[in-house]
């Protein structure tokens, strides 16, 4: 795999899966034959980025590849609000509610080809074969999720510094998986660190729950290609004073995206 130009779809401001056929055997193996073609594609990232060779374009491509692996077993996606990070200047922080392992998937395919980007993720991780060396050529910073404190300061001191060499960050202030959006689990994170580094925070809202929680392995569940993929981008706040309004406003944000969406019952109430 080279560095190469990607076809992307994500131009304007919004995007959706286009109609088209799913294959016999992809309708009724959805899971199975989405799987084998995630770990050839993972297979062959994690070893161009074990050997050195694995570029922000290439991750950005590798993304969208799976969103196309979705599409072909049935998902389909609507993505909007792109122009809204389009528009800033200089790196920022994406906070995202958390349901599924499809978001860690895709995301980059929606931000790397406009903003240098990675993730804040659960050290975990980075003992998947293959799939830890492209978080690590990613300079993913990775908590361990057992001290609260320790993982702040963490954040707070790494993830100021890749924002200075102009590095945005993707920020799940959830820490975990849950299939029902709560505020009160919602911490400030992404707001405190944006404080600090003086950049702006963007709210992300997302449905992801066609990636289900495995039994076994609770990052690769069963796909449900009939339930929509969903994903909203709002417009960057900057912060002020303590934060406290706009982390209100990034809760806001995720409560009303799902409830225009009619996923009510993804809403704690």
């Amino acid at each position: 795999m080279t560095e190469r130009d990607v076809p992307f779809p994500f131009e304007g401001a919004e995007m959706r899966s286009p109609a088209r056929e799913v294959p016999v055997f992809a309708r009724s193996f959805p899971s199975f034959s989405l799987y084998w073609r995630m770990l050839i594609l993972y297979i062959r990232a994690g070893i161009n980025a074990k050997n050195g060779h694995y570029t922000g374009e290439m991750w950005a491509s590798d993304s969208y590849t799976a969103i196309r692996h979705l599409e072909h077993v049935g998902c389909r996606f609507s993505i909007e609000g792109m122009e809204h990070f389009k528009r800033v200047e200089g790196p920022c922080i994406f906070a995202a509610n958390h349901m599924s392992t499809l978001e860690t998937v895709c995301l980059p395919a929606m931000i790397q080809p406009f903003k240098d980007a990675t993730f804040v993720i659960k050290r975990g991780l980075l003992g998947y074969p293959f799939f830890k060396h492209i978080l690590l050529a990613r300079e993913a910073i990775a908590v361990a999720r057992q001290n609260p404190r320790e993982d702040l300061k963490q954040v707070l001191d790494e993830g100021e510094k890749l924002l200075e060499r102009g590095r945005s960050i993707i920020v799940f202030p959830q820490s975990t998986r849950y299939p029902v959006f709560d505020p009160a689990q919602f911490n400030s994170i992404a707001v405190k660190l944006a404080r600090r580094a003086n950049v702006p925070v963007v709210p992300v809202a997302l449905y992801t729950a066609a990636w289900s929680e495995g039994r076994l392995i609770s990052d690769f569940g069963a796909i449900h290609p009939e339930i929509p993929v969903l994903f909203r981008f709002g417009k960057p706040l900057f912060v002020a004073g303590t934060g406290k309004e706009e982390q209100a406003q990034l809760q806001q944000f995720i409560m009303d995206a799902l409830a225009d969406w009619g996923k009510t019952d993804a809403i704690k109430a």
